[in-house]
């Protein structure tokens, strides 16, 4: 009696720690499918925000790289995944911008739901050390033929679109646009002299601008930036209001419930206003972006407004 009396005792002090472990067996994974390659700029907010979260909640995240097709791969991946807040999809600008360059993706990027854009940077003008331009409008006036040659990571790229649609409708220029298969090769071949300006986020290219390797002619964004801050904006430039952002955010299948995408804003937005969170994104280039789920609503609606407007005036598709 004595024996089963302590083996009944002994279950009994167990009973917590099964019920605990059996919880942790059976909590899936957070899933977060990033559209681009490890080392990029989504995929390392991905991997800051994603190691926060499962050191808050308990729960495995697991970064799930699936590049390719400008990043539409991974959005369908999500846009088809079950609307249950274990998979989410961890991309940038390209999530607009693709919704009206490409004919036939086979999905809509406006059915995901928003959770949370977490961080912005702005597009960069620089050109070469060595040039004697000071200013965009001493660039364009010194360019051979009148034709102005830039650099860019790729066609359809943020930048691209953001290049083109300032020299050829904001300053009436010729833009000749030279693509790269990544922004370090764009960069690298300003660097080299082979091409006069190259235009990225600053995250892509910061610590070139901040030391002088290249010289920012402008930065499109409301104010400075603190990582290039003598790089006057185009507005002080004397091309008020235009700006271009990149961002990296997070976002929920469609038909997820408003309750799980209010949960994930909210936790995502608590790490966000971490300090050390804070301090990673900014020396990445970026700059912290906060907000429940009805502001980055309508930051979306906004980002595809202008998003389709830049891309259907320049007459640009993939098919």
């Amino acid at each position: 009696m004595k024996a089963l009396t302590g083996a009944l005792a002994a279950l009994t002090l167990a009973a917590p720690l099964l019920a605990e472990t059996a919880a942790a067996q059976t909590t899936p994974n957070l899933s977060l499918i990033v559209g681009f390659a490890p080392g990029g700029s989504a995929d390392s907010i991905a991997r800051i925000i994603g190691a926060r979260l499962q050191e808050k909640t308990g729960r495995t995240v697991v970064v799930e790289n699936r590049p390719g097709a400008g990043a539409n791969i991974a959005t369908k991946a999500v846009v088809q995944a079950a609307p249950d807040g274990n998979t989410l999809l961890v991309t940038t600008a390209a999530l607009p911008i693709n919704e009206t360059l490409y004919r036939n993706k086979g999905f809509a990027a406006t059915s995901l739901m928003p959770i949370s854009v977490v961080a912005t940077t702005p597009e960069v003008f620089a050109i070469n050390k060595d040039d004697k331009s000071k200013t965009i409008a001493e660039f364009v006036a010194n360019a051979k033929d009148k034709e102005i040659l830039f650099a860019t990571a790729g066609i359809g790229t943020g930048s691209h679109i953001a290049g083109e649609y300032f020299f050829t409708f904001v300053l009436k220029a010729k833009p000749k646009h030279v693509p790269f298969r990544g922004g370090p090769d764009a960069t690298n071949a300003v660097l080299g002299g082979h091409v006069p300006m190259v235009i990225s986020s600053l995250s892509g290219f910061a610590q070139q601008v901040a030391s002088g390797e290249l010289r920012g002619l402008a930065i499109a964004a409301d104010a400075r930036n603190p990582v290039i801050k003598d790089v006057q904006t185009f507005t002080e430039a004397g091309y008020p209001g235009f700006t271009s952002l990149s961002w990296v955010g997070f976002f929920a299948p469609p038909g997820t419930a408003k309750t799980l995408v209010t949960g994930l804003n909210k936790q995502i937005e608590d790490i966000s206003h971490e300090p050390a969170v804070q301090a990673k994104l900014r020396s990445i280039g970026f700059d912290p972006m906060y907000g429940d789920v009805a502001s980055n609503e309508a930051f979306m609606a906004r980002e595809y407004a202008e998003w389709k407007k830049r891309v259907e005036a320049l007459d640009l598709r993939i098919d």
